[in-house]
C-alpha cells in the first residue's frame, strides 16, 4: 500500500486495485490542492477543509457519513463521532472512515474531537495505520491524542490537522504532539510505502511530507 499526504487532513490511499481520497480541502484554508484522481472519496464533515469532492476527479463514489459499504474488494464503515464546538457553542458531526484493504485496515479520524466511547472502540477492527488529528482546537489536541492512540494502539500512526507554514494559524504544532508521546522528531517521509509484513510490532510515529 502507498499512503500520500497532501496537507490538512488530505490523504490518498492506493493499492493495487483502488485508490482512496480522504477529506479533500478547498483552497478557501490556505492550501491547493494538487490534481487529484480517486475511486472512492470520504469525507469526514461538511467544512471547506475536508469536503471539496469537486477537486477529486474520475471518482465514482463518495461517502460523507456513518454505515458500512463495501467497493471493489474493499470494506469502508462510517462511524459517527463529533468534533468541537462551533461559535454558537454547538458540537458537530464527525464520521470516522474504517477502509479495510486486502492486506491493511486503515483508520482516518477525521476532525475527531473527543476520546472514543468503549462502544466505538469495539466497533473497530485491528487498525494497522492510524490518521490521527493533533492540532486541538475543534479536534484532538496534543494530550488527547496521545490518549486515543493509547486506546487504539494502532501500528502506525501519522498525525495531521496541524500547524504548518500555510496552514490556519490556530492550530497546534505537531512538536507538541511528538511531546507528548515522547519521542524525538522522525526524520519525515515523503511516501509510505507499507504492508502487513513490515508492520512494527510496536506503535510508530511517521511523519509525513505534504505532496
Amino acid at each position: 500500500m502507498e499512503i500520500n499526504w497532501y496537507g490538512h487532513a488530505c490523504f490518498r490511499l492506493k493499492d493495487r486495485n483502488i485508490t482512496v481520497v480522504c477529506d479533500p480541502y478547498d483552497k478557501l484554508i490556505g492550501l491547493t490542492l494538487p490534481r487529484l484522481k480517486a475511486d472512492v472519496v470520504t469525507v469526514s464533515h461538511d467544512a471547506p477543509g475536508h469536503s471539496y469532492v469537486d477537486g477529486v476527479k474520475e471518482y465514482r463514489q463518495v461517502f460523507t457519513g456513518p454505515g458500512e459499504y463495501e467497493v471493489e474488494g474493499i470494506f469502508i464503515t462510517g462511524i459517527a463521532t463529533f468534533h468541537g464546538k462551533n461559535d454558537a457553542g454547538e458540537t458537530e458531526p464527525n464520521t470516522i472512515f474504517l477502509i479495510e484493504f486486502p492486506d491493511l485496515t486503515v483508520c482516518h479520524l477525521g476532525d475527531l474531537g473527543h476520546v472514543l466511547t468503549e462502544a466505538q472502540v469495539e466497533a473497530m477492527p485491528d487498525i494497522d495505520v492510524l490518521i490521527v488529528p493533533v492540532g486541538g482546537r475543534h479536534t484532538l489536541d496534543a494530550t488527547t491524542a496521545a490518549e486515543v492512540i493509547s486506546i487504539i494502539e494502532p501500528a502506525i500512526v501519522i498525525p495531521m490537522h496541524y500547524l504548518m507554514e500555510d496552514t490556519p494559524g490556530h492550530l497546534d504544532p505537531v512538536e507538541r504532539f511528538l511531546k507528548e508521546m515522547g519521542i524525538p522528531a522522525p526524520e519525515p517521509i515523503s511516501v509510505l510505502k507499507i504492508s502487513k509484513s513490515q508492520l512494527p510490532e510496536e506503535t510508530q510515529v511517521v511523519l509525513m511530507d505534504p505532496k
